[in-house]
This record gives structure tokens, C-alpha cells and sequence, in this order.
């Protein structure tokens, strides 16, 4: 299995717009009506993490990420949901309009709602597992009308091939749904993993990438994936299931990860946990395809973000983000490289569109820490922020190894999926 991938089990390393163009300035990636458009700064950054020994519950944190405010980078809050070693994974990556937040638990395959309205107070509001026989949810986006599209991997308690997309509205209840079986790609193994809503053209773009393959869960076929699927979201419908094509210099075309929308509202970029950059071609018709538009090169890839005309990719194997100017989708440019340290493997991104500033989930080598970092709108260029630390520490980043939390002395814990919020 490739290590580095946002699949991996966390034992440690080893070895985009609803209606059209974003707004000059504004961040590019965007489901939601408006979401594309500036806004207020966050105050605080949500952090779903796991506790590393799983001896105690899991938890939400919430972390000051205010830079005017005196406790800047300190913990506020968490909110534990009684459930150990759940593998915390995915949340949505911004923060909805209602705040009601979904995040996966993915072991147990259960998504937990979190009511956020009252930042230094958060608290569960509940949780659930199967939607309509789909099972173990991944990935959410938030559509149009507010409620969420997610992944699930499999089908069923034994979690079979194929899985599918699930409309859930913010109470867990099921809308409509739709599987990701395709009669012209009888043996490709669908697993739903990630996916990049684009209204402007009435489709949804769906990588495949399977969480179990090496985690040691039941059911379905395993092995590597190299498709990307273009759905109808009308009637979430399969449109088309794509191979996509190695790099001209080789591979790359493995475990595709995360798609993003660009900033004009109707182009996706797809990156594989393989290091390859694709360009989605023809989404407006019957036929679309991909090609190969970048490689990053090192072992390994994770989460994106994209802000404005930047994409900006981290890359866990190479201790470091990097940015890409994708004025051009067909011929990225690297900007800018921010190398962390020796012992950091930067894994979730999370972008704050009133402030650009970029959250880092780090789980390296005994580094369980988040880090902030800024993105020059004009130039792309990264930086670290200096100032977003713990108090009295000599070091940028909020560490998650220590003993105590304000819910109790439960230990060091790991950070996975981010986002801002007011």
C-alpha cells in the first residue's frame, strides 16, 4: 500500500463556486451558495482528533486561531464523543452556514454531528452509521440547498464494492442517494473516497480510493484504484468511470485522492496520493476524461487546498507544501515550497477564505501538531506563522502531545481533519 496516503491508519508515518465565478480575490473552492466570497476572518480553528493510545474518547478541540487576540493558538475547548479509537478522519472542510459540522469516525464507520453555533461551547449533536445501505462514510460537501453530499466506501454491514453517494439533510436523515456501480467498468473497484460538487454543470466529480485496503477491515475486493467517476447530481446518476493516465515520465495514476473547483466554478483539478495532478476534460458533455497536467514528484501526496488562482498540495514525503499558480489548469507553475522540519509530514490543509491563511495537520514522527500558515494572494508565496503557538513555547504550532485537555488528562492525541470557523 502507498504509506502516505490520507487512507493510511494512523500508526505513524512509514517508508470550489456554487453559482459560478468566485469573486476577484476570493478563495476558489466553494459548494455552497456564496461560500467563494470574502469573508470574515475565522476565529477559531475545529480540530477532529484521536486519542494515540485509544485509551480515552475521541474528541473535537477547538483552538483561538484569532491573531488579534492574547491567547492566540491556545485549546478553548473540546468536546468528546465518548467513543475510543474511532480513526478520526475527514470533516468538511469549511465550516457550514448553520454550524452543524460532519466528521468521520472511519473505523466503526459512524459520522458525528457537531452543533458549532456557540464556538466555546461546541457539543455533539449525535451520530450515525448506514445511510439507505451505504456504509462507512468518508468524505462531505455541502450542496446548493444546504444539505450535505458524502461518500460511503461500501455497501452493507460486510462494507462490499461498490459504494455511493448519500444527500443527507443536517439531522442525519437520508434524501436521496445513488451507487456507484458502472455497467462499462464492470471490474473497476469503486470506493467512493472524495468528491468536488460543480452546480454550474450539473455534476459531481468522485475519486476512488480504498480506506480498508490495508487497515485490516472486512469486506469487498482490495487493492489499488486508478479511476475517477463524473456523476450527474440532478439524479446522481454515473456518468462516465475513467482511468486515468500515467504521468509522461510514469505512474502518478494510482490511489486518486481529492478533487477541487477552481475558481471559475466549472474546472476540476484531481491529485492521487501517487503525487499526480489531472485536469477534468469535457465535464459539460456525456464523455468527459482527465489528463495528466502535473507531477509533484516525492513519495507521497495528501490534502489540497485551493485559493484563488493557487493550488497549494501537501506532500507529506517531502516535508513540505508547495503551491501551484493554476492560472492555466493545463500547465501548472510551482510558486512556492514552505519545508517543514525533518521530523513533520504536513498531511490535512484547511483554508481560511477571509484571511487566507492555511491550517496544517501535522503527524509525523512524535510532531503530532498543527501549524498556521499564510499565502500571499498576489505571488502564492508560503510562509510560516511565527506567532501561532502555545503559550510560552519556543516553537511555532500547537502541539496535541500533552497530558491534559479541558475535558480531562487523557493524553496526547492525533490531529486529522480542520476547519475554520467564526
Amino acid at each position: 500500500m502507498f504509506a502516505l496516503a490520507c487512507g493510511q491508519p494512523e500508526t505513524g508515518p512509514r517508508g470550489a463556486p456554487a453559482d459560478g465565478p468566485a469573486a476577484d480575490g476570493a478563495a476558489g473552492v466553494a459548494t455552497e451558495p456564496g461560500a467563494g466570497r470574502a469573508t470574515a476572518p475565522g476565529r477559531r480553528l475545529y480540530v477532529w482528533a484521536g486519542d494515540m493510545d485509544r485509551a480515552e474518547s475521541d474528541f473535537l478541540a477547538v483552538l483561538d486561531a484569532d491573531p488579534a487576540s492574547a491567547e492566540y493558538g491556545r485549546v478553548v475547548a473540546t468536546v468528546p464523543v465518548e467513543r475510543r479509537g474511532t480513526h478520526p478522519h475527514h470533516t468538511e472542510h469549511r465550516m457550514p452556514r448553520d454550524g452543524i459540522l460532519f466528521a468521520n469516525g472511519f473505523l466503526p464507520g459512524v459520522t458525528f454531528r457537531f452543533d458549532l453555533a456557540d464556538p466555546d461551547a461546541p457539543r455533539l449533536a449525535g451520530a450515525f452509521e448506514a445511510a439507505d445501505g451505504y456504509s462507512w462514510p468518508h468524505s462531505y460537501e455541502r450542496l446548493p440547498n444546504g444539505n450535505v453530499l458524502a461518500t460511503f466506501q461500501g455497501r452493507g454491514a460486510d462494507n462490499v464494492d461498490p459504494g455511493g453517494l448519500v444527500e443527507i439533510d443536517d439531522q442525519g436523515a437520508v434524501v436521496r442517494s445513488g451507487g456507484a456501480s458502472d455497467p462499462a467498468a464492470p471490474r473497476a473497484l469503486l470506493r467512493p473516497y472524495s468528491l468536488a460538487i460543480v452546480p454550474a454543470l450539473d455534476r459531481v466529480v468522485v475519486t476512488s480510493y480504498d480506506m480498508g485496503e490495508d487497515m485490516g477491515m472486512r469486506g469487498g475486493r482490495r487493492g489499488r484504484t486508478h479511476v475517477v467517476q463524473v456523476w450527474r447530481l440532478s439524479d446522481l446518476a454515473v456518468i462516465a468511470t475513467i482511468d486515468l493516465p500515467p504521468l509522461p515520465g510514469g505512474g502518478g495514476d494510482e490511489q486518486p485522492g481529492e478533487p477541487r473547483v477552481l475558481s471559475d466554478g466549472r474546472t476540476v483539478l484531481v491529485s492521487t496520493f501517487t503525487c499526480g495532478l489531472y485536469r477534468m476534460t469535457g465535464l459539460d458533455g456525456e464523455s468527459p476524461g482527465a489528463e495528466p497536467v502535473h507531477g509533484f514528484g516525492g513519495g507521497g501526496c495528501a490534502v489540497p487546498i485551493v485559493s484563488g488562482r493557487f493550488w497549494v498540495q501537501s506532500l507529506p514525503s517531502a516535508r513540505a507544501l508547495v503551491a501551484l499558480d493554476v492560472s492555466d489548469p493545463g500547465a501548472p507553475v510551482e510558486v512556492s515550497r514552505l519545508e517543514l522540519g525533518a521530523r513533520n509530514f504536513p498531511h490535512w490543509l484547511a483554508l481560511d477564505e477571509g484571511s487566507g491563511r492555511i491550517a496544517i495537520a501535522d503527524r509525523g514522527d512524535g510532531e503530532e501538531r498543527v501549524f498556521l500558515a499564510t499565502l500571499d494572494p498576489a505571488t502564492g508565496a508560503l510562509a510560516l506563522d511565527e506567532r501561532f503557538r502555545d503559550p510560552g513555547s519556543d516553537r511555532p504550532g500547537v502541539s496535541f502531545e500533552r497530558a491534559e485537555w479541558p475535558h480531562g488528562r487523557t493524553g496526547s492525541a492525533r490531529p486529522h481533519g480542520t476547519v475554520f470557523g467564526p
